[in-house]
Parts: C-alpha cells; sequence; structure tokens
C-alpha cells in the first residue's frame, strides 16, 4: 500500500504512510507517542478508513473492503479490552462467539494450552498481572485463526521475563504464517523484529532491519567510560561535529555524521582516566538522532 493519509481535524495523524511486509515476516513500529502508530495500525486492520491512499490488506482494498479485513486481522490494542468481570474461559468462549466461530469448545480450549493458561483458566481477567492479562488478549487476538495480527505496544508495563515469554510466542506464531505489525518503544524488541520502519510525526523516516537502519543512518558513534564520563554530555552537546551525546548509566554515547567534526570534538576530553572507544551505533542512538533532525527542521522552518 502507499499514500496513506490521515487527519483529525488539524491534526494530520498520518503522511503519505506506505509500507510492504511478506508473509510471516514481523515488522515493528517505533516512534514517540503522537507518531501515528496507533493511527496506522487502525486503519490497517479496518477500524478507521484513509482519508487518501491505495493498497490492499491481506488482498483486500483498504479503502474499501474494511469488514472483509476484519474477519482476517487479529488487533491487540495498548489498553486491556476485555471483560475484567468475566474469567480467563469466559472472555475466550465470549470472543470465539463474536467470531461467529464453529468447534469453539475445541478453539478456546487449544487457545488456553497454547497461552499456558488451562490451569487459571477459571480466575477472572480483572485479578490477572500485567503479564496473564497480556497472555490472554493475545489468545482472544489469535483465536480465530488470524493471518495478520497487528500488536499496539503489548509489552508495555510488564516484567522482563513476561516480554521474552511473549516474544518467543510471537516468533512462533511468525513461523507459522501470521504476518505480524506491533509497535514497541523497546529497542530490544525491537531488534527481534525481521524489519523496523522508525514512524515520527505521521511519516515513516526509516525502514529496513535492524543492521540496515544502522547503516544507512551514516553515524559515527564513541564510547567514552571513566570516572565523570557520563557527565560530559551537557557540554560535548555544543560542540561542533556533535550531534548526540547522551549517557547510558557510566558510559557516554558521543555519535555525529561528520567523523573529522566528531574528533575534533572529543580530542581535548582524550584525558587518561577516560577510555574513548569507536563503537558500532545502536538503534537507540540511530532513533534519538532522527528524533533531533525533525526538531532542526521544525526549527528551521519556524
Amino acid at each position: 500500500m502507499r499514500g496513506l493519509n490521515k487527519s483529525f481535524g488539524a491534526l494530520r495523524a498520518v503522511k503519505d504512510f506506505g509500507i510492504r511486509v511478506e508473509r510471516g515476516r514481523i515488522c515493528g513500529f517505533l516512534g514517540p507517542n503522537g507518531a501515528g502508530k496507533t493511527t496506522t495500525l487502525r486503519m490497517l486492520c479496518g477500524l478507521l478508513t484513509p482519508d487518501s491512499g491505495e493498497g490492499t490488506v491481506l488482498g483486500y482494498d483498504v479503502m474499501k473492503q474494511s469488514q472483509a479485513i476484519k474477519r482476517r486481522v487479529g488487533y491487540m490494542t495498548q489498553k486491556f479490552s476485555l471483560y475484567e468481570d468475566l474469567s480467563i474461559e469466559q472472555n475466550l468462549t465470549f470472543t470465539a462467539r463474536v467470531h461467529e466461530l464453529d468447534r469453539r469448545r475445541e478453539r478456546v480450549q487449544a487457545a488456553l494450552d497454547r497461552l499456558r493458561l488451562t490451569e487459571r483458566r477459571a480466575q477472572l481477567a480483572g485479578n490477572l498481572s500485567g503479564g496473564w492479562k497480556q497472555r490472554l488478549a493475545l489468545a482472544a487476538a489469535t483465536l480465530h485463526g488470524p493471518d495478520l495480527l497487528l500488536l499496539d505496544e503489548p509489552t508495555a508495563g510488564v516484567d522482563p521475563e513476561a516480554r521474552r515469554t511473549f516474544w518467543d510466542e510471537i516468533h512462533a506464531l511468525a513461523a507459522e504464517g501470521m504476518t505480524v505489525l506491533v509497535s514497541t518503544h523497546y529497542m530490544d524488541e525491537a531488534e527481534r523484529c525481521h524489519e523496523i520502519a522508525y514512524v515520527m510525526g505521521g511519516r515513516t523516516l526509516a525502514r529496513g532491519t535492524a543492521d540496515e537502519v544502522i547503516d544507512s543512518s551514516g553515524l559515527v558513534t564513541f564510547h567514552a567510560e571513566g570516572p565523570g564520563a557520563d557527565r560530559l554530555g551537557r557540554e560535548l552537546r555544543d560542540r561542533p561535529g556533535v550531534e548526540m551525546a547522551a549517557a547510558f548509566g557510566t558510559v557516554l554515547h558521543v555519535s555525529g555524521r561528520d567523523r573529522a567534526g566528531l574528533e575534533a570534538a572529543i580530542a581535548p576530553y582524550r584525558q587518561p582516566h577516560l577510555n574513548w572507544t569507536e563503537t558500532r551505533p545502536t538503534l537507540e542512538d540511530v532513533f534519538i538522532q532522527l528524533i533531533h533532525d525533525i526538531d532542526a527542521e521544525k526549527a528551521k522552518a519556524a
């Protein structure tokens, strides 16, 4: 699809968006709040109709066949949206009825088994922890066997072990042929996607595998370690050649696209107690840089 646009009054939430994802691939959407990720996912699952653009989702016209798209897509929202006063099993049975599925008991049991919810089947959804609610929501979103799964920040607020278990299941679904689009704020999750798209201001700023996005950024990055290294960021940000300086714990990341300018900027800080090492940029380095680029564009246009 290409050229998708969506506005809410004066706010243009999505601008000329386009994407193509192969079957069985996991594509991650990254970007700050308000970047247009949720609006994009809602257009792709048929909940919102684009103002303009063209393309297909699972072979159906995104502008005209939203009902057909909804039947083939699973959508897991940011906020837990199942009934908290129903049990796990009751929620799944209700979902099966909404989708008018046959073999409901069999399908519900299979979902319980797959997400390891069987022993908790009688527990009220409202009494579940974040990680177990996440499993239930995923079970409900995949109960009807969708070809496309859309996940809107599904692991926000859950512990690292629950996130890892969730991603293991997502990769298992993709291996079975399900296509997955997921929005996330976590860089480690982005690296688990087959490809990523960084979205900001309603438009896509970078797209590809994690390695491709890093390589195309043109960034040169140095790390400084040693006493007080993390406190040098404010000083270095104002020096020519430095486009980003940020502390990660006690380590300082300094990046820029002009190697000569960057090396000149850090030269005065090459002191015996500081160890400077050139290193490969991280996804976080790249995305911080993209945000700075947009801010610079806005300042120039003002």
